[in-house]
């Protein structure tokens, strides 16, 4: 939203080479109107991923934390007794939930934990993968 208020106003600060050039009026106006199409194309292509709640446990599962689950709180229970976690969650809650213990131990929170760190990755290989397509139809 910023860029295309400032391609607007005629400050190309994102855009030095821009700044260098002659830009009429009429190609300020197309870029943007592409600005405008590619925001509202990130918007629906990745509203699963902006519209996505992660549970406050996930990130830091030692906060005080009352989950309606019995099961989730029993293991979140047992997560924040267990000391040698806690080491371990200080390099991080990615690296936390990837160790190999976590999904032996506490199941029920790693089921719903392993969606929400492979929700980024997934998205972007799909996509990654639909662009490869869309450039070898257009190139043949």
């Amino acid at each position: 939203m910023l860029i295309k208020q400032n391609i607007g106003w005629r400050e190309f600060s994102q855009f030095p080479n821009l700044s260098l050039t002659n830009v009429q009026d009429d190609d300020i106006l197309v870029y943007v109107q592409h600005l405008s199409v590619l925001r509202t194309d990130f918007k629906n292509r990745f509203e699963d991923v902006l519209t996505m709640e992660i549970p406050q446990w996930i990130i830091n599962p030692y906060d005080d934390i009352e989950e309606s689950d019995v099961t989730l709180q029993e293991e979140l229970d047992g997560i924040s007794t267990n000391e040698e976690l806690k080491v371990q969650f200080r390099m991080g809650y990615q690296q936390f939930w990837l160790q190999k213990d976590i999904p032996v131990a506490y199941p029920a929170l790693w089921i719903i934990a392993r969606k929400f760190l492979t929700a980024f990755p997934t998205s972007y290989l799909v996509e990654r993968g639909f662009s490869m397509v869309a450039n070898l139809v257009t190139k043949n």
